[in-house]
């Protein structure tokens, strides 16, 4: 007689850091135990919890959390360093009892980057997180202390894009362009969760072997409030936790060398904005950055919805800034691993550091952290009568207010208890945003498959 072998839920264990972190003053364990507003506690345990739930096959926080509710970490502090004493933990992340390597990692760089910023960032007088200069000094700081800015090399680093609920064939799209960025020698950054960022990184790895590259770079890059939708995937062996989607953005554009962009939804319509936002100063304009939209031959209904929205809003000179590559993974990455050279040829002749780019200029508009309510975005100005970078940077805020109501646990209870977000502008704008948001819906691109969608916001011209 067969007997079936019960496979637990929950894991309760004890896990020692590796490499970093090992030790923790008395003051910073008892900021990370403080569960109080002003304690790191809450901030803790959710992102570790959601750095543990890797592998989900839900986005929806509020079910995450309130499945794991009796999770919960601790400090334990001893004579040679501290280990973390969790309990109730997802159980996908641990084999036999043991933590995942990589996993471990990840929850070791949570609890490095929230002791930091809380201390080094927002609890300094070092700071002024008001002034746009001392904000991009702050993510040159929080990068330096990952040690996501040690690599010293010809810039080779390409940000990816996407969705992370895209469809499978898009999905196997994104690893054959990895593979093809990967055997070029080139390293991939995205904000690390499922779908379009994970398809890049796994792809590379392939690409990165064959080529017996053994230093290849998958960054992370990701922020509270969206960590628990979108968890680190396994491939990130560089993973940071920034303080919010801003300077998460910031980041990208600073450390990046080129950008490419596959399909996705309202969170990638946003990245796009952002970027376009600050291609569109003219203190750019001979900023080179290679951006390239591409996507398996069947997704073309995709960009040709971005491409009209882009043009009929901030006009052809934003559109000129994109290059559309439909499916083809080899051309798409010759075209990058190309475009990188002039990167390089500039970054020498205007003396702008390999790893962090800070002679880009990025407007206020786009670097002050946007508080998604009610109020902020009902009073979004989107009409067309607006310099070009400007409607980009409202229009970025509008898409950011999106994915807040989409998936974020304050945005979906703050839309639970007043109904959805209202956005106001210009009957020409708000057509072309509301043709766009009814195409993503229509093409499955807000929630995972299967899911009924009801929208979070109402369009008022």
């Amino acid at each position: 007689m067969e007997t079936s072998i019960v496979v637990p839920e929950f894991v309760d264990a004890r896990v020692a850091p590796r490499g970093s972190l090992e030790t923790l003053s008395q003051e910073e364990i008892d900021q990370l135990l403080d569960s109080s507003q002003a304690g790191l506690y809450p901030l803790f345990r959710q992102c570790v919890l959601a750095v543990l739930n890797s592998g989900s096959e839900t986005d929806d926080a509020r079910a995450i959390f309130e499945r794991y509710r009796d999770f919960a970490i601790e400090i334990v502090r001893h004579p040679w360093g501290i280990k973390l004493e969790i309990r109730n933990a997802p159980a996908m992340s641990f084999v036999d009892g043991e933590m995942i390597r990589g996993i471990k990692e990840h929850v070791f760089a949570v609890l490095r980057d929230v002791v930091f910023i809380s201390n080094e960032i927002n609890d300094s007088t070092r700071f002024d997180l008001a002034a746009p200069q001392s904000i991009t000094n702050a993510v040159f700081h929080i990068l330096r202390n990952a040690h996501v800015l040690d690599y010293k090399a010809p810039p080779n680093l390409v940000v990816c894009w996407g969705g992370h609920s895209i469809s499978r064939e898009e999905y196997d799209y994104t690893k054959k362009v990895g593979y093809e960025l990967g055997l070029r020698g080139l390293d991939v950054c995205t904000g690390c969760g499922p779908g379009a960022m994970k398809g890049p990184m796994k792809g590379a790895n392939i690409g990165h072997a064959k080529q017996r590259i053994r230093t290849g770079r998958y960054i992370g890059l990701t922020e509270p409030g969206i960590i628990a939708a979108e968890p680190p995937n396994p491939i990130v062996n560089q993973l940071v936790i920034m303080p919010d989607i801003e300077k998460r953005l910031e980041a990208f554009v600073r450390l990046g060398h080129g950008v490419m962009v596959f399909p996705g939804g309202a969170g990638t319509a946003e990245e796009i904005l952002y970027l376009l936002g600050i291609l569109l100063d003219p203190d750019n304009a001979q900023q080179p950055m290679p951006v390239i939209l591409t996507g398996p031959k069947d997704s073309g209904a995709y960009f040709e919805r971005i491409a009209q929205f882009i043009e009929g809003t901030l006009g052809r000179p934003a559109l000129a800034r994109l290059r559309i590559v439909p499916g083809d993974p080899p051309e798409a990455a010759r075209q990058m691993a190309h475009a990188l050279e002039e990167v390089r040829a500039h970054r020498r002749a205007v003396n702008d550091s390999y790893n962090f780019n800070w002679l880009l200029r990025i407007q206020p508009d786009f670097l002050l952290p946007f508080e998604v309510t009610h109020e902020s975005m009902r009073s979004l100005e989107l009409r067309r009568d607006l310099a070009p970078h400007v409607l980009a940077a409202n229009l970025r805020r509008a898409f950011s207010g999106i994915v807040t109501g989409n998936v974020k646990d304050h945005g979906l209870k703050a839309i639970e208890a007043r109904g959805p977000y209202e956005l106001r502008g210009d009957a020409g704008v708000m057509a072309l945003l509301d043709e766009l948001l009814r195409a993503f819906v229509a093409q499955g691109r807000m929630k995972l498959p299967g899911s009924e969608y009801q929208p979070c916001y109402r369009l008022i011209a």
